[in-house]
């Protein structure tokens, strides 16, 4: 009866397990499809091993426990060529189909790689053009810079179905790091840096990403809503967001800058087109230099000074340098004294 409750008291907690978006696992957008396939294969390479050493140890200790008499015996036992090749060659054969499966992902699935296909049996054709999103990781909110339509937003991130994204990624403060589950992997965010992901969403809906690096008070909140939708309502978005009549200015983002927690969406009509390139320098204040600047004349203050040369005109018939004071004095002094009368 008392293990019948403790079962009953545990089913709560089964039906809240099954209320988990497993988003990691169900992905809308070819990469982290191919992500998640990737993590399936090694996690089912890997219990290739796991299973049979677990189910063995359980075998061994109720085999040859202390009670059973009928259990072989050996004391003298000491090597076996066959147990020997199992143990080590399993394992090894593992770790290379781990290390083929790891090296093909890294280079496939690199972020700065630009897409080759938006989803199986597409490929990316050349008249195919990937929206251009840049991204600034700020405190605590996320502002989404599109060049290409010259709008922005604020926690808000929209992109037309079925096409390549290109985010540039960075960050005003401190470090950060954007993750939207249904796009792609994990990208840090770090101050005068730029980091680079590409992605597509296969489906229309509305999504989450957020910021999966502890940056301070304001961390949890770091949320925005992704949405991938069609093209016809994708080009209505950006006119509404044209619509709202404000400018993105250095002023304008100087105070958007400073920390705050769960700020509402926000859009921009119109934005400094050297906006992204002064926060990327950390030079977006007035009169202050940005950082690839003041590498320079770093550099250049520490390149050392020439020293003059002097003249090094060969002497006639002598093929010695010359001396790079001149004088009417010979360079041989005849020290014979004058013969007297």
């Amino acid at each position: 009866m008392m293990n019948r409750l403790r079962i009953l008291t545990l089913l709560p907690l089964f039906l809240a397990l099954a209320a988990c978006d497993m988003v990691v696992l169900n992905p809308s957008g070819d990469v982290a499809v191919q992500q998640r396939d990737l993590l399936v294969m090694s996690t089912w390479l890997m219990l290739v091993i796991i299973v049979p050493v677990m189910t063995l140890i359980v075998l061994f200790a109720w085999r040859y426990r202390h009670t059973n008499r009928e259990a072989r015996y050996e004391p003298d036992w000491h090597h076996s060529m066959r147990l020997e090749l199992v143990i080590w060659s399993a394992p090894l054969l593992i770790i290379i189909c781990l290390g083929a499966l790891t090296w093909l992902g890294t280079h496939l699935l690199d972020p700065y790689r630009p897409l080759d296909r938006l989803a199986p049996g597409k490929e990316v054709t050349d008249d195919t053009r990937a929206l251009h999103v840049n991204v600034v990781a700020l405190d605590w909110k996320w502002l989404f810079i599109y060049p290409d339509l010259g709008i922005a937003t604020v926690n808000e991130l929209a992109v037309p179905v079925n096409q390549p994204v290109a985010l540039r990624i960075t960050a005003s403060s401190v470090m950060n790091s954007l993750y939207i589950p249904h796009f792609a992997g994990m990208v840090y965010a770090m101050p005068a840096m730029e980091t680079k992901l590409h992605g597509v969403l296969n489906r229309t809906g509305v999504s989450e990403g957020f910021s999966s690096n502890y940056s301070g008070a304001g961390f949890s909140g770091m949320r925005f809503k992704v949405k991938s939708v069609e093209q016809g309502e994708f080009d209505r978005w950006v006119a509404d967001a044209r619509a709202k009549q404000e400018t993105l200015t250095r002023n304008v983002y100087l105070q958007l800058a400073k920390p705050s927690e769960r700020e509402p969406v926000r859009y921009y009509s119109a934005v400094d087109a050297d906006l992204y390139g002064a926060i990327l320098g950390l030079c977006v204040e007035p009169g202050k230099p940005c950082a690839h600047e003041m590498m320079h004349m770093e550099h250049v203050a520490q390149e050392p000074t020439p020293a003059p040369r002097a003249d090094r005109a060969p002497l006639r018939g002598a093929g010695l340098p010359n001396p790079a004071l001149k004088s009417d004095r010979p360079l041989v002094v005849d020290a014979t004294p004058p013969l007297t009368k």
